[in-house]
């Protein structure tokens, strides 16, 4: 007798744990049907379920080789959301907090920039509609966010920025204040047309996915049609950067930079060295031998002028591409604090900064955007 009220119980207990009750958990959390798959992009895809309600899966959302995932839930009505334990909203985002300004590019491309009600370094946003609105409020940045503030914007959603993990100490912050949150890994792509193709993501989150995606294809098609325009005669070597504490770091073949400047018709100086892998560190003297070896330089550091670069890499002011003024900086907008737009909307603009890039490699550099010559 004792042995069958020990399984009875067992029973009892398997069938609560499972739920066994009059609630059970709804088969629409099944996300088993393709929304939407990337074309370029590598870190996402969205999924839907029979109802439609979609879940947006980040596969890569900050650097490293750790297989990681986030997931965002987009249900319909809030019957739809019960029992549902993961990072979730309800109908579209319209309350969106920014961790970083790429999300504000891409929100504003989408016709959807007065979503944005919170950000994270405000004086550094070029955007003149955010920087310059009282009524967006900068909430900090990393671990040291007002979090005070931000439950007073209401935010329907926070887009998270991580570099090599996720910030548990904010993120468990968020979940105890019930503010829902998402990482996004749009800067992990290496593939500009990548990075551009998560304007469709925040398109699904602030509910105008269709009109996402036709930005999407706009821009490929102007990417496209630019790059097929270009000659591949004459190849411009490339050198890239400046040195940081004494290590000079090179892109590897694959990264976004590399790519733009063969698409654009140039030929990356420290070519097969790096196949992949992220940025490798090189001596001093080596890359005075590439600097040497260039057509042309770009993107280096911060600088603003060659009277600028001279007194930050003096040993290599003496080099044929530094005499013969075929500098380049990707700086040339920037708001007084330093924030350059380049890092803010060149991620949904590939097509603006490869026609750059092509009209400085053709030696026609008179009419750039992102990009100025360094006089």
């Amino acid at each position: 007798m004792l042995t069958r009220l020990r399984i009875f119980a067992t029973i009892m207990a398997l069938c609560i744990a499972v739920g066994c009750n009059q609630h059970p958990a709804k088969s629409g959390h099944i996300f088993d049907e393709v929304a939407y798959t990337p074309q370029h992009a590598s870190g996402f895809f969205i999924e839907c379920d029979q109802e439609h309600n979609s879940l947006i899966r980040v596969t890569r959302p900050w650097q490293g080789k750790a297989p990681v995932e986030q997931t965002l839930a987009i249900f319909h009505d809030p019957e739809d959301a019960q029992n549902y334990n993961g990072q979730h909203i309800i109908g579209h985002a319209n309350r969106v907090v920014c961790m970083s300004s790429s999300y504000i590019a891409m929100l504003d491309a989408v016709g959807r920039a007065d979503a944005v009600r919170g950000v994270s370094g405000k004086q550094y946003i070029f955007n003149t509609a955010i920087s310059t609105n009282p009524e967006i409020k900068d909430i900090g940045y990393d671990s040291n966010i007002d979090y005070e503030a931000l439950l007073a914007l209401r935010p329907d959603i926070v887009l998270m920025y991580g570099i090599t993990s996720e910030d548990s100490t904010v993120t468990a912050k968020l979940r105890e204040l019930k503010i829902p949150y998402l990482y996004l890994g749009d800067y992990t792509e290496q593939s500009p047309l990548g990075k551009a193709e998560w304007v469709v993501a925040i398109g699904e989150i602030v509910g105008c996915r269709a009109y996402a995606e036709q930005v999407f294809t706009d821009i490929v098609a102007r990417y496209n049609a630019i790059k097929e325009s270009v000659t591949t005669a004459n190849k411009p070597k490339v050198m890239f950067n400046l040195p940081y504490q004494d290590v000079w770091y090179m892109p590897s073949d694959d990264s976004y930079i590399v790519r733009l400047v063969e698409d654009a018709g140039g030929e990356y100086i420290y070519k097969g060295a790096n196949p992949t892998g992220g940025s490798r560190g090189i001596s001093l003297e080596e890359a005075l031998i590439l600097v040497n070896r260039a057509d042309i330089w770009l993107n280096p550091s911060q600088v603003l002028s060659l009277e600028e670069l001279r007194a930050v890499a003096p040993h290599f002011a003496d080099s044929d591409v530094v005499r013969s003024g075929k500098v380049y900086n990707n700086n040339r907008i920037r708001t007084q604090y330093g924030g350059s737009d380049f890092w803010e909307s060149a991620i949904v603009r590939p097509d603006v900064v490869l026609n750059d890039l092509a009209s400085i490699l053709s030696g026609n550099d008179s009419d750039l955007y992102y990009h100025h010559k360094l006089k």
